[in-house]
This record gives structure tokens, C-alpha cells and sequence, in this order.
């Protein structure tokens, strides 16, 4: 009965969250008028009535050409309409196209009778489902009922994200403001799922907080210190286009990013932490604080490095191509530390780095709070 009302507390969420973002005036960044817009829809590939193709042998083997083809939209307003459009395969759009294949096509409206249709990418839809089955099947098959419990997390996260944080921020919500409550709601409800109401989860809560603020403190003063702010983004245009429609506040979108960046090396530590002081305390329950504050530590220095690291390969792994192009073009050293998109990378990565390694002290101090017995008092 427990976990039916949990779940059916989260099923509630979930509805009112999906039923706010329904009702939040969304900018149309594309769209020129009432009737004029862009969409994106599912077509089939109904013939290829003519192709030529050739492959570059240089570049890996790929095919360049056109395909002309004949598609029938299945999606949208347009949906049984065939159409014939052509498919250019070049280094930017290779999609090489088969008989019953499912696309999706860009239509550019202007009007009722005024459209374009072009390729824009296959339809990775079903690979994308078929990875996400595996990834659920592997979770709950492998994590059990706790694999069942971080999923439940998982969905809460994406829902509040898209649903309600995003909404907020259409509404003009403070960005800062919305992060926080979102972040400290995202903290809270997947360790509790996760933990359950223990001494374990709460201490596991208690220190990714602390860690959440200490980082948000520091990425607040480098934000001010190298003026950084979402004006500085490389889609800051866009972002005051919608802003002009919306009183999005720009400006404090990028201090967002920051904290919401931080959630994940924050709950994995801090959750590794208490684990690791509740399975010591389950070990030897007249252990005193000190012994457990030191156990805890000793768990936490461990992650701290393989975390460093993890920060600096998502790092990498992220900025790879801009990484290339920095290095071929040979740019002087000051140019590259001083240039917005570096800058923003480094402050959220240090900062996040600080804020895994301030939350290994902060949860080992409340997971031996928590789990030690207070000293017995001396006899009189």
C-alpha cells in the first residue's frame, strides 16, 4: 500500500506537471505568422525514381549524389499527401534512402496552398526506443526493486525538467529561483525513492544540498568575476528573441545550467557515501562518530579522483570538435582562456568538481550524525 500511494502521488505530479505545460504560452521562434510554420513529420519512402550516387573513397567511403524520391506524409496536418522531393547526400546530409523507409520531412508553410517539403534525417524514433526498452529492461532487471525505484527518479527528473522548469521559465521565473526549488525537489524525491526514509537517505539529501549551494556560490562570484551570463552564450540571440515574446530572463540562464549541472556527480557521491557509512555502522553499531565521519572520508577520497576524472572526460567528450578546431587554427593562449564558450566550460566544470568534492565531508559528518549513538553521559 506504501508504494501505491507513492506511486500514485507520482502519477498526480505527472498529470498536473504535463497539464501546467499545456497551459504556458510557448514562443514560436519559427513561426512568421498565424498561418506560416515549421514542422517536422514522419513520410515513407513510397519509390526511388532516380538516383546517382558515387563514393568517396577518402573520407571513409562516403556516398555523395541525390536520390529523387516520391514520400508520402504520415504525421500533421499534411498527413496522406504524396509529394516528390529530392534527397542531396553530401558531407553534412547523407542519408542514403530505401523503399519503405520512414523519414522525417521538414514542411516550411507559408500558407494553405504554399509549402516545402525536404529531407531532414531518418527516422531514429524506433532505434531510439528500442535502446531506451534495453536500458529499462537492464535497470530493473539488474537493480531490482532499487533499479524500479531509480527509474520512478529518473522519470521525475525528466518530468519536472521539461514540464514544469521549463514552463516556469517561459512564465518569467526567476532561472536561479527555478533551479533551486528544482533542484532541491530533484535531490529530495530520487534518494527517498531510491533510499527510502532512512537515516541513509537523509543524510545522502543533506550533503548534496550542501554541496548544491557551496557550488552555486562559487559559480555565482566567477560568473561575476569573468562576466559570463547568458548573454554570452552562443545561442543568445535566439534565447532574447524568445525573451522579447516570452520575459524569459536571459541573463540568468546560464547560472541555472550551472546548478542543474551539478545534480548528478552530487546524488552518485553522496549516495555512495552513506551507503558506504550505513553498511560500516550495520558492521560495528558501537562505532563513534569520529569512526564513522572517518570511514565515510576514506570512501570519499576514492570517488573524489575517478569524479575529477569523470568531469574531465565529460568534458572532453563534449567540447571533442571544438577541441580539434581550437587546436588547427592555432590560436594564441589568451585568446583561447578568454573566449566565452572556454570560459563557460571551465566554470562549470570546476565548479561542479568543487561541489562533488565539499559534499564527501558534508555527507559523511550527517551520515555519523545520524547513524552514531550519542556518548553516554558519565555517572555521577
Amino acid at each position: 500500500m506504501k508504494w501505491a500511494a507513492i506511486l500514485a502521488a507520482l502519477v498526480l505530479y505527472a498529470t498536473g506537471a504535463v497539464f501546467f505545460a499545456s497551459k504556458t504560452d510557448i514562443f514560436r521562434l519559427y513561426r512568421s505568422s498565424g498561418s506560416a510554420n515549421v514542422r517536422y513529420e514522419r513520410a515513407t519512402v513510397e519509390a526511388i525514381e532516380k538516383e546517382e550516387l558515387e563514393t568517396d573513397e577518402e573520407h571513409g567511403g562516403l556516398v555523395t549524389g541525390y536520390q529523387d524520391l516520391l514520400v508520402r506524409i504520415s504525421s500533421g496536418e499534411r498527413a496522406g499527401t504524396e509529394l516528390r522531393i529530392e534527397n542531396v547526400l553530401n558531407y553534412t546530409t547523407h542519408f542514403l534512402l530505401k523503399k519503405g523507409q520512414s523519414v522525417i520531412v521538414h514542411v516550411d508553410t507559408a500558407d494553405s496552398t504554399h509549402y516545402t517539403v525536404s529531407v531532414y534525417s531518418v527516422d531514429r524514433l524506433p532505434a531510439l526506443a528500442a535502446l531506451a526498452l534495453l536500458f529499462v529492461a537492464a535497470l530493473c532487471g539488474i537493480g531490482g526493486r532499487r533499479g524500479f525505484r531509480s527509474l520512478l527518479g529518473m522519470l521525475f527528473t525528466i518530468v519536472s525538467i521539461v514540464c514544469v522548469f521549463i514552463p516556469l521559465l517561459y512564465r518569467g521565473c526567476s532561472p536561479i529561483l527555478a533551479a533551486s526549488i528544482m533542484a532541491a525537489a530533484t535531490v529530495s524525491i530520487s534518494l527517498l525513492l531510491l533510499a527510502g526514509p532512512t537515516a541513509k537517505s537523509a543524510s545522502a539529501i543533506a550533503g548534496s544540498i550542501a554541496g548544491m549551494l557551496l557550488s552555486a556560490a562559487i559559480a555565482y562570484a566567477l560568473q561575476n568575476l569573468t562576466q559570463i551570463s547568458g548573454y554570452t552564450t552562443a545561442e543568445a540571440d535566439s534565447l532574447l528573441a524568445i525573451a522579447g515574446g516570452t520575459g524569459m530572463k536571459v541573463g540568468e540562464l546560464l547560472f541555472a545550467a550551472f546548478l542543474i549541472s551539478t545534480l548528478g556527480a552530487d546524488m552518485d557521491i553522496s549516495i555512495s557515501v552513506a551507503s558506504a557509512v550505513a553498511e560500516v555502522h550495520s558492521g560495528g553499531p558501537a562505532l563513534d562518530r569520529a569512526a564513522l565521519f572517518r570511514a565515510g572520508m576514506n570512501v570519499g577520497r576514492d570517488m573524489m579522483g575517478t569524479m575529477a576524472n569523470t568531469l574531465i572526460l565529460a568534458f572532453a567528450g563534449a567540447s571533442l570538435n571544438a577541441m580539434i578546431l581550437i587546436y588547427s587554427i592555432e590560436r594564441s593562449a589568451n585568446q583561447i582562456i578568454n573566449s566565452n564558450a572556454v570560459v563557460i566550460e571551465v566554470v562549470q566544470s570546476l565548479s561542479a568538481g568543487l561541489s562533488v568534492i565539499v559534499t564527501v565531508p558534508a555527507v559523511a559528518f550527517c551520515s555519523a550524525l545520524l547513524f552514531s549513538r550519542p556518548a553516554p553521559r558519565p555517572s555521577l
